[in-house]
């Protein structure tokens, strides 16, 4: 059935990869709460519910309705931000305190991983942009939402299950690496800024299996937590360099128009300054704090900027596919 109105007819193009909005929206909302602006994460994460709804439900019509499409949709790594988004909501969700919920989008992010996981690494190939990382933030988001609702719940074997997919998502960052073109950092539509997030995410990750080690539930010994301190340590320092290299590449190289995958600028910019919020208090770093707040506003202004362009692209496709389908 074709679509009834210009609007809808705009809907039915989106591709996958425009979950990334929805994890773009959802991880400044864990970054709001973070940085102790309980409102503003609650704000940020009523938008990322709303936005999560619609794609779901778009992501449901065409799989009923579209198969063929939907089968060669799920193959490209777009396919991920589906379970990496839910898992960024869930763990909005977790921080506010809402468990139940935060324990349903886990069990919906576990049943989607593994098939589009497997199908997406299937097609991977050399000289991929930096969309290939997905698979990496998909599974240590997974880890994210696990580690937090660890802690907060106190289940050990919930934790462990976060750690096991944590070195999980590491290797396939280093599968991803190798796959990733190097050229793509100056050269990408947005998507670069996925290699840095994919650090970022694994490093917040690390900091949450840390928190969730507590008096309350005792999972690490000395030597365990002293090299997963040290792991999230290094990938922070990794993600602050990738942050350095792409913002010179971006001002080497500038691309100031609006292009769809500017959602995966704006996801890593805003992890970058949760993991460094997050670290700061896990691992009892003060200085970093400070940081992490200035990273997060300038996450801020970058998706107020992305949300701009999406909003002008939507007017001016809406109004083109009027004057296409108008009587002459």
């Amino acid at each position: 059935m074709p679509p009834s109105s210009p609007l809808r007819a705009w809907w039915a193009r989106r591709s996958p990869a425009a979950g990334a909005a929805v994890m773009a929206t959802g991880v400044l909302a864990v970054g709001f709460r973070s940085a102790g602006y309980g409102v503003l994460a609650r704000i940020a994460l009523a938008a990322t519910s709303a936005a999560w709804l619609a794609l779901a439900a778009h992501f449901t019509v065409r799989l009923l309705r579209e198969r063929e499409r939907w089968a060669a949709e799920a193959a490209t790594p777009g396919a991920l931000t589906a379970v990496a988004a839910t898992t960024v909501l869930g763990t909005g969700f977790s921080v506010l305190g809402q468990q139940t919920v935060a324990a349903a989008l886990l069990a919906l992010s576990v049943v989607l991983w593994p098939g589009l996981l497997f199908s997406v690494v299937l097609h991977w190939r050399r000289r991929m942009t930096g969309s290939v990382f997905l698979a990496c933030v998909a599974t240590e988001g997974l880890a994210v939402l696990a580690a937090t609702l660890a802690g907060a719940e106190a289940t050990a074997w919930l934790a462990q299950a976060a750690l096991v997919l944590l070195w999980l998502g590491l290797l396939l960052y280093c599968a991803a690496l190798y796959c990733f073109d190097p050229r793509q950092v100056t050269k990408g539509a947005g998507d670069q800024w996925v290699a840095g997030g994919a650090l970022s995410i694994s490093a917040l990750a690390g900091s949450r299996l840390l928190a969730a080690g507590s008096a309350r539930l005792y999972l690490w010994n000395d030597d365990d937590g002293g090299v997963l301190r040290s792991v999230t340590v290094g990938l922070v320092v990794l993600d602050l360099c990738w942050y350095v290299v792409l913002v010179v590449a971006e001002c080497v190289r500038r691309r100031p128009h609006y292009d769809e995958h500017r959602w995966s600028t704006a996801f890593p910019m805003g992890m970058t300054a949760t993991a460094l919020l997050s670290v700061a208090a896990t691992l009892d770093v003060p200085w970093l704090k400070g940081p992490g707040q200035a990273l997060l506003w300038i996450a801020v202004a970058v998706w107020l900027a992305v949300a701009a362009g999406a909003v002008r692209a939507a007017g001016a496709a809406v109004r083109a596919e009027v004057t296409s389908t108008a009587p002459r």
